[in-house]
């Protein structure tokens, strides 16, 4: 059993997934949350509470491998210097910890999932809790692109086996 940690990371919300994944590939979930930073007194202090929030979830939930989204360019240069920011401190936390870290584009996660790199965020969390066999309830939006982060790395990995490249050898394929 192999514990992955997803995470969608945001300067306002960080998304938070864990799922186990099994010998066989079958993915379960765990846990599921997003780090509301909305609270602290400035940016500076969010990624305080990013750091401290990711050290947490990480001391209880004790993930083997970890999984991130990539920077995107979407609303403006501002907004995703921020992302990066936030990124970097997500980045920083767990690399702290000696963790085997994967990172995936926005268009790769949705493939994976979906099968187009076009997907929208219902298809996605749609297709989340049908992987997971979640109830049809809700998924908090950064949460749930957390796990869909994860369970990527997790078909990712076992595509890998199979063909017997490495993960960065299939991103780079698709990229």
């Amino acid at each position: 059993m192999i514990r992955i940690l997803g995470i969608d990371p945001g300067s306002q919300r960080t998304g938070i997934g864990v799922i186990d994944v099994a010998a066989d590939g079958r993915c379960s979930y765990v846990h599921a949350q997003a780090l509301v930073l909305l609270g602290a007194a400035d940016f500076p202090s969010r990624l305080g509470l990013l750091c401290e929030g990711l050290e947490a979830l990480l001391e209880q939930w004790q993930p083997q491998q970890v999984a991130i989204e990539t920077v995107f360019m979407d609303k403006s240069a501002m907004s995703a210097l921020k992302l990066g920011h936030a990124r970097g401190a997500a980045l920083a936390t767990v690399v702290r910890r000696r963790l085997p870290v994967s990172e995936y584009e926005p268009r790769v996660i949705k493939q994976s999932l979906v099968g187009r790199g076009a997907a929208d965020k219902a298809q996605v969390q749609h297709m989340v809790r049908l992987l997971l066999k979640l109830p049809d309830t809700r998924l908090q939006a950064d949460a749930a692109d957390a796990l869909a982060v994860a369970l990527t790395h997790a078909h990712m990995g076992a595509t890998a086996a199979r063909s017997g490249l490495t993960t960065d050898q299939l991103r780079r394929r698709r990229g």
